[in-house]
């Protein structure tokens, strides 16, 4: 069943009239059909809109179509998805295409797109507004900054009940013949307009609407009360060679992250290897562990030729699902 809502249409007309002078041209735009479209969503999830195109060019290259999608292996899908991160949004993908092809084709309602693997209440909105126009609006990290800072609401977003009334007044804004033009105009002015810190009030089309605007609160929203304290952690990773090749070490079926990925061993995953030079290191953050990693050049006193250890060829390490830590340790050894 559709949504029953009230329009804003000066918040519509407004916006409508703006993206349609002018927008990022992103690949996922292009089309109307529903997995592409899936897909650019799904990577979006935690990823910049810049940052997923090459993946998602990649991604579309190789799986042109959902059946594409469902035939290929884990391993497949997980090594184009390498260095993209949140590897359980691939994981998901493969399952929620492999039960779209069993059931003969996609969802095209809201809560059938809603129940598939990995979807939840912004994915689906996007999905059924965009590929199927479907009166449902998207709420994100840049529609709740819009909302809180046009509405001046200073309720803490990290509640559900926030989230809720957030949700309610985005779907009052939204125009119902044009569902998904709208959503994308939405989040078009969030990513572009409404920065978090720089906000471009003066070029925004809806800044008359905006009551925090108007009371100078901009800066202070959207507030978000239940912020989790950062953990800093620091690790050790080896670079191990044999001529030309690497040693790299898969993480175990059942492991708690990235379970089958490759990754340069830690010192504990080759007991007595001898350390040399010390060659830089890299942050990397995990949602709020920000771990420092020191890679160092090193030799083993035993020739690990068993799983979970391999040598690799550096022109085989495309081919395989590589760890976000092993890319960046590679790249910073000079070898990716």
């Amino acid at each position: 069943m559709a949504l029953r809502h009230r329009v804003n249409p000066p918040v519509s007309r407004l916006l409508l009239a703006w993206y349609r002078g002018g927008h990022r041209d992103l690949p996922w735009r292009r089309v109307s059909d529903a997995y592409p479209i899936w897909v650019s969503e799904v990577m979006l999830q935690q990823t910049r809109a810049q940052a997923a195109i090459p993946y998602y060019e990649r991604f579309m290259e190789r799986f042109p179509t959902v059946a594409a999608l469902a035939s290929a292996s884990e391993e497949e899908v997980l090594t184009l998805w390498s260095g993209l991160g949140y590897y359980s949004r691939a994981r998901n993908l493969l399952r929620a295409a492999r039960q779209v092809e069993a059931a003969g084709g996609f969802p095209r309602d809201y809560y059938g797109i809603r129940a598939l693997p990995g979807v939840g209440d912004y994915t689906a909105a996007a999905i059924s507004s965009m590929a199927f126009q479907l009166p449902y609006a998207v709420l994100d990290g840049n529609v709740l900054r819009v909302v809180a800072r046009m509405e001046n609401d200073a309720a803490d977003i990290a509640s559900p009940r926030t989230r809720e009334r957030f949700r309610a007044v985005a779907q009052s804004w939204l125009d119902p013949h044009q569902p998904g033009l709208f959503n994308q105009a939405l989040m078009e002015l969030g990513a572009t307009v409404c920065l978090p810190g720089k906000p471009r009030c003066p070029v925004c089309p809806v800044a008359a609407l905006c009551r925090a605007r108007v009371n100078g609160t901009v800066l202070e929203l959207p507030v978000k009360l239940r912020m989790t304290k950062p953990v800093r952690m620091a690790g050790v990773l080896l670079l191990v060679r044999k001529g030309r090749r690497i040693l790299l070490r898969q993480r175990e079926a059942g492991a708690r992250r990235m379970p089958g990925f490759w990754d340069l061993p830690a010192p504990e995953d080759l007991p007595g290897s001898r350390t040399g030079a010390r060659l830089g290191e890299f942050r990397h953050t995990i949602t709020h562990h920000h771990y420092t990693f020191t890679v160092l050049a090193a030799t083993s006193r035993r020739d690990p030729t068993r799983l979970p250890f391999r040598w690799f060829d550096p022109a085989a390490l495309k081919e395989i699902p590589l760890s976000t830590t092993a890319r960046k340790a590679l790249k910073l050894a000079g070898i990716l």
